[in-house]
């Protein structure tokens, strides 16, 4: 720990997709003085419920206690490993995935860790990367269409089956009483922070990303009615609730979670946000045409711009959803890390697998892949979708498809820039946070293949740097989170550079991915979705 200068601090927790990291941030220059991560006792629920309940295809649930032991035991001990007064802690911000959904009673109990639906999977948390609602996703898209309604064109079209609105309408549609016995419809970023502060309010974030809030409306209970009549009051019974802006405060630490954290009671806790558009901040990209990328499990696309225009496949833009006064977009692909980590045999490792295939030049392996093994996030909005490796023979080895899926990846990535692009929308700046940014030939691919350089955020733990930053706003440190940014964050510029003989073979390769991509993803060739069908129809046999 640097001597000077001394506190104030703050902390900020970054919810991720298996653990909780708490990490203590010095307010006057933005120092990480010390952070502890917390693994959830429950990690991610794919195949059955802690009581042996089975899950259908494309299920992903999490437990809500495990979220509340990172409180317990990541703050307290990164504060510990920061070896500062926990009494000069002057605020604390959190970040989760999205869209991650609780279904609560009126008093923010779980449904869960209600004895009557322990067993019922539609009581537990459902993760982001729950599939399962895509048949509802798709109902709402095709209606939405048919209604030209208005707030269709601010998410490119279609809405996602993870996203709120889908994930509430499969409970109704598959356990009646569970969704009955529902008071609140709560996104995980919201109610982790009902558990600091003691009071519930909704971020301005996720209600516009992930709730398909557009203008302070939501889609009208006639439209929601049109879906199925005991839809038609979701809204006003499950979901409203009072909106909090971006880097201001929800309310402040309560007894029992001062308790839970060893912090002092009445901090600053910041409204709770999404790791993706906090990460922003910690990367000093909150102008215009700066476009971040957090890589790790799965990349999410964030970006500022001055004005409102449709880009085809974005997640979604809204006025305000990253900092103030600015309109932010979200694009995304639903894996990354993940499609990488699926490719690694058991003999391999990645550090094993990346050496190996680091010796190759592009286009060396011969193959191709579609990288949407946990679907098309964007710009196709399909979850229905699935993975595809083109070239493959009796000589192909474990590194050439491990090269061939990590170009995939950046091919899924320059997919996304070239539309916003072709939009109107332009990306300046490729800035990239998360875990894979210690990759060096996943860097220098995605720097060829996307053809401009690559900046890089100057922290390892850009979401909770982010959080941290919301919580000085929070907290009154700075006037705003521009301010805090501006002082806190860390970024370096262009890292990596393009190799322009690389990108011309990559020009080759993703005109031939584009062929793929638009023969099996916009509905040329259904084969995708038609073994989707075939296979749960067999497996609810």
């Amino acid at each position: 720990m640097s001597d000077a200068p001394s506190g104030p601090y703050v902390i900020g927790v970054d919810y991720g997709t298996l653990s909780g990291r708490a990490v203590v941030v010095r307010v006057a220059d933005g120092a990480e003085l010390g952070s502890a991560v917390h693994e959830y006792p429950h990690a991610v629920l794919t195949e059955a419920l802690p009581g042996g309940t089975r899950l259908g295809h494309d299920w992903a649930l999490q437990v809500p206690a495990d979220y509340v032991e990172v409180l317990r035991h990541a703050v307290p001990a990164a504060v510990a490993a920061a070896g500062i007064d926990p009494a000069e802690v002057i605020g604390i911000g959190t970040d989760f995935t999205a869209c991650t959904m609780v279904p609560t009673t009126a008093d923010g109990t779980p449904l869960n860790e209600l004895p009557q639906f322990a067993d019922r999977p539609h009581a537990y948390v459902k993760l982001w990367k729950h599939h399962a609602a895509q048949p509802q996703a798709d109902r709402i898209n095709r209606l939405a269409a048919k209604r030209a309604e208005p707030w269709l064109a601010r998410y490119g079209g279609l809405i996602s089956s993870e996203w709120e609105f889908a994930k509430g309408l499969q409970v109704l549609e598959e356990d009646a009483e569970v969704y009955a016995a529902m008071d609140r419809w709560v996104e995980a970023a919201d109610w982790i922070v009902w558990q600091l502060t003691g009071s519930y309010v909704r971020n301005a974030c996720t209600a516009g990303y992930k709730g398909i809030r557009q203008d302070g409306r939501y889609p009208s209970p006639e439209f929601l009615g049109e879906l199925n009549p005991a839809f038609a009051g979701f809204v006003a019974a499950k979901l409203d609730q009072p909106i909090g802006q971006l880097g201001e405060a929800a309310g402040t630490l309560s007894a029992r979670a001062a308790e839970w954290t060893g912090l002092r009671e009445g901090i600053a806790v910041a409204v709770g946000n999404v790791d993706a558009h906090v990460t922003s901040a910690a990367a000093q990209a909150l102008e215009p045409g700066q476009m971040v990328a957090i890589m790790g499990t799965s990349t999410c696309h964030v970006m500022n711009g001055d004005e409102v225009a449709v880009v085809p496949g974005m997640c979604g833009v809204v006025d305000g959803g990253i900092v103030a006064g600015l309109w932010g977009y979200e694009a995304g692909q639903s894996g990354v890390g993940d499609i990488f980590a699926h490719y690694v045999p058991p003999t391999y490792t990645h550090e094993r697998l990346t050496e190996l295939a680091a010796a190759q030049r592009p286009g060396e392996h011969g193959l191709l892949v579609l990288d949407w093994h946990s679907g098309n996030r964007s710009v196709l909005v399909d979850h229905e979708l699935s993975g595809l490796v083109v070239g493959e023979t009796l000589a192909t080895r474990p590194e050439d498809v491990y090269r061939a899926v990590v170009e995939a990846t950046a091919f899924g990535t320059r997919t996304i820039v070239e539309t916003f692009d072709r939009a109107g929308v332009p990306v300046r700046e490729f800035v990239v946070a998360g875990g894979l940014m210690k990759n060096a030939l996943v860097m220098q691919i995605y720097a060829d293949v996307l053809k401009r350089p690559l900046s890089v955020i100057g922290s390892d733990q850009g979401p909770a740097l982010g959080s941290a930053i919301h919580a000085a706003a929070a907290a009154g440190a700075y006037p705003d989170v521009r301010a805090a940014a501006a002082v806190m964050g860390r970024k370096r510029e262009a890292v990596w550079t393009p190799d322009p003989e690389a990108s011309a073979v990559y020009d080759e390769l993703f005109e031939e991915y584009t062929r793929l991509h638009d023969y099996f993803g916009r509905g040329e060739n259904k084969v995708m979705r038609k073994l989707r069908a075939i296979q749960r129809r067999v497996a609810a046999r």
